[in-house]
């Protein structure tokens, strides 16, 4: 394993994130998530990480929730949210040009890539 063995941590804010690519999926997967484990969320939205198979807790309970809330991850799902809503954050990147431009320089073509006009230099 390349970085060592699954321990079995999981990050509900990954799942959020990906709302846009599959919500058919991801709608119900989050509804029971937080219907199995309430204690994922707060008023910041999702903790960090959870593993329910942590055995070591001094209470002698079974789980594991980060306590941290971080911007590197509710940040993601906010855009993906919106994504999901309205494909803003995807429609106002392609205008970048420094995007279409470091795009292009790295090998990328096709899609809304062909009609993009880059010069951002």
């Amino acid at each position: 394993v390349p970085y060592g063995p699954d321990d079995g941590t999981l990050s509900p804010w990954a799942v959020a994130a990906s709302l846009p690519f599959a919500p058919e999926i991801v709608e119900p997967a989050l509804v029971d998530l937080e219907r199995a484990h309430p204690n994922i969320t707060g008023e910041l939205g999702y903790k960090c990480s959870y593993n329910e198979t942590f055995m070591e807790r001094e209470d002698g309970k079974k789980g594991w929730v980060s306590q941290g809330y971080y911007a590197i991850d509710q940040g993601p799902v906010v855009l993906m949210i919106e994504n999901h809503r309205s494909e803003f954050v995807w429609k106002l990147m392609r205008t970048c040009p420094y995007v279409v431009d470091g795009l292009r320089a790295a090998g990328f073509e096709g899609g809304w890539l062909s009609a993009a006009t880059g010069t951002g230099r």
